[in-house]
């Protein structure tokens, strides 16, 4: 199945006016998502019960909403369709202190949706985590990296230490890591994992 485009034309009268609130912002994060994992983006089509065109949609108004000139910044446009958080605490960051928000994704219903702000509500970062309580996979080997199975965070300290290096978009993000074989008389594989919205998405040689 080829990857979805940013730029494919929505198809059909549902694209007219397409999911809203928190399906919406699953689409956006989907779209994503798709180039790496079109397969299990279409089982999260079915699942939301939306279309392809939905999802173009959905992700089209997202862009236009972050990209217009005058278009609020910060924390307006997930509050937009995210609603009220479900929790605001404080985060230490060296010696910064912000507010991590989050937001229940049902898709993935062990996960959270996390910003993370500055002063002033200026979002310094914005991706998906581990809910709280909820248990984090056994990350030992090549075998336990499945897709969207884990998070940055998770595999950073699972095969510690990683080296973070560049994504390919703003959403994406990479860590490069020794990880062993699941034959333990094997050597250790030098990888890159790549994550989108903090959600890992395959395993590059």
């Amino acid at each position: 199945m080829a990857p979805t485009s940013d730029n494919a034309p929505p198809a059909g009268s549902a694209a007219a006016s397409g999911p809203s609130g928190p399906v919406a912002f699953q689409l956006v994060l989907l779209r994503r998502m798709a180039d790496h994992q079109p397969g299990l983006v279409e089982d999260a089509l079915r699942t939301l019960r939306v279309s392809r065109a939905d999802l173009h949609e959905a992700n089209r108004r997202w862009q236009a909403r972050m990209h217009a000139p005058r278009a609020p910044g910060g924390l307006q446009p997930y509050r937009a369709l995210l609603g009220a958080p479900e929790e605001v605490a404080a985060r230490r960051l060296g010696d910064l202190t912000c507010e991590a928000l989050t937001w229940p994704v049902p898709l993935w219903p062990d996960l959270r949706f996390e910003v993370l702000t500055a002063a002033r509500g200026a979002v310094w970062n914005a991706w998906l985590v581990r809910a709280p309580g909820a248990a984090a996979p056994a990350l030992r080997t090549t075998a336990d990296l499945t897709p969207w199975s884990c998070t940055v965070d998770e595999v950073a300290r699972a095969f510690a230490p990683a080296r973070p290096m560049e994504g390919s978009a703003p959403t994406r993000w990479a860590l490069a890591c020794t990880v062993p074989d699941p034959d333990p008389d094997a050597e250790p594989h030098a990888l890159v994992t790549e994550f989108t919205w903090g959600l890992f998405q395959r395993l590059v040689d």
